[in-house]
């Protein structure tokens, strides 16, 4: 959380532009180079001054409950270029200090938050028919939005299959991101971000084709899943919204707990205009697990940093859908002290039951967190075809190399030897390398504690606890 509430991605800010040019303008501004006395409040309002080709700068304010925009420069877009490129610099966390608002700012939102009262003068709570009506009107002018997008999104898909996947290495990555800006035109970030990674697929290596299919299928799901979203279950229909990158209408669950801090990598999108960070979290007396998300710009790590082991009082906020994964951290009420204790793992069976469930709730759900243990690593040259720790193949080459080639018949078993699990070469958030030898070397043929992601691929172990410590070990 920040002083402003959950801060939103740059697509989900570029997603209210009014077209292309708006877009390619905002994204201009959203550096901190022509700004001046920008700010925030906790009531969720940014503003700031831009400078333009006069004397006189632009003064914009958005309050982000809307969004409302107010601006002094001409356009007559809405938003305009200096509104989307206020909220692109508050999405990178941009903004100076947050302080008092200015007259000018204040003496805006003192008239918005005027009207919003007249209404509810009787006491009663609730925006008047006018409020009502017009945010009705505008998610039916974005749901059309999207209607259309998804629509031409299945045409794309049905020439895809019709023409087969061979010729996809040699066609570029082109195509795949001009459908990709016309997700964002229609106002669905999240189809927009699935399509990019769509694309890059061809170009992952062996196994490229399958891969590209499974993907392709999703996507035509979550297609469907939009086109029939008001026959749905309620929370499946929160799902779809929240994988199509709208804002959930409600807010979620607001859990406070011991956190326990699992694991946090980050990731580069496939275009590399966005660095995401993922921290797994696990409450110790809820034994629930949350998925906290962060992000950066180009050359700018993401803000929020939680380190593994760490456990801290504070609240939970679950957004709806996403399989009451993802969470926003709120108020904390102690300072954060290290885990004295591992955590308690459970059996490969019992991990992929988990998995099983909660792609009942959300069927787009590449992994699903869980804790191993006790299991021991076993490494692919006991499969007896790449070499594992005495191998002659890995050992020329070392874990660079050897271990991505010989990583597939890599296992996570459980102690007792009833079964196991695949180690999986990426986690859901595409995250490179998983420490093969490195898990080897701290098991050296015993037990372990392992956290990681199990998905439909494997599973990616992220970090590790020896038997005998609390002391957590990054993977990778």
């Amino acid at each position: 959380m920040t002083e402003q509430g959950v801060r939103w991605t740059a697509e989900q800010v570029l997603a209210l532009a009014p077209d292309d040019a708006s877009r390619k303008a905002g994204a201009k501004l959203g550096a901190a180079g022509p700004w001046s006395q920008t700010g925030g409040s906790a009531s969720g309002a940014v503003w700031g001054l831009c400078k333009g080709s006069g004397s006189t700068p632009y003064r914009t304010v958005v309050d982000l409950s809307g969004p409302a925009y107010k601006c002094s420069c001409p356009s007559r877009k809405f938003p305009c270029k200096h509104a989307l490129g206020l909220l692109l610099l508050w999405a990178a966390e941009g903004l100076d200090t947050p302080a008092g608002a200015p007259d000018w700012a204040d003496e805006w939102l003192a008239e918005r938050a005027a009207k919003a009262a007249r209404p509810a003068a009787d006491g009663s709570g609730r925006a008047g028919p006018a409020d009502e009506e017009g945010a009705r009107k505008r998610a039916e002018r974005r749901a059309a939005r999207i209607g259309a997008g998804v629509t031409e999104l299945e045409q794309r898909l049905a020439d895809l299959v019709r023409g087969g996947l061979a010729g996809q290495e040699r066609a570029g990555y082109a195509a795949w991101e001009e459908t990709a800006a016309r997700m964002v035109d229609a106002q669905a970030p999240g189809l927009a971000a699935r399509v990019r990674e769509l694309g890059t697929i061809p170009s992952c290596g062996a196994g490229w084709p399958a891969r590209m299919l499974e993907e392709a299928a999703l996507l035509h799901l979550l297609d469907r899943a939009w086109l029939g979203v008001s026959g749905l279950p309620e929370p499946l229909a929160a799902t779809v919204r929240s994988r199509l990158g709208l804002q959930p209408r409600t807010e979620g669950e607001a859990v406070r707990d011991h956190w326990l801090v699992l694991a946090q990598y980050d990731t580069a999108s496939p275009d590399g205009r966005l660095t995401t960070r993922r921290i797994w979290l696990r409450g110790l007396a809820s034994g629930r697990p949350a998925l906290v998300l962060d992000f950066g710009p180009p050359g700018r790590p993401p803000g929020l940093a939680l380190p593994v082991g760490l456990v801290l009082e504070a609240e939970a906020r679950f957004r709806p859908g996403s399989a009451g994964l993802r969470a926003d951290l709120g108020e904390r009420f102690a300072p954060a002290e290290p885990c004295r204790t591992a955590p308690t793992g459970v059996s490969t069976g019992a991990a992929l039951e988990a998995y099983g469930a909660a792609l009942r709730e959300d069927p787009w759900l590449e992994s699903w967190p869980v804790v191993l243990g006790p299991v021991v690593p076993i490494p692919g040259g006991r499969q007896g075809q790449q070499g594992g720790p005495g191998g002659r193949q890995e050992g020329a080459q070392g874990e660079g190399q050897g271990a991505q080639q010989g990583s597939a018949a890599w296992q996570l078993a459980d102690a007792e030897g009833t079964s196991a699990l695949p180690v999986a070469l990426t986690g859901a958030g595409s995250r490179p390398g998983t420490g093969l030898w490195q898990l080897a070397a701290l098991s050296g043929g015993g037990p372990l504690t392992v956290f990681g992601e199990c998905g439909h691929r494997g599973f990616t172990p992220l970090t590790a606890w020896r038997p005998d410590s609390s002391e957590p070990v990054v993977l990778g």
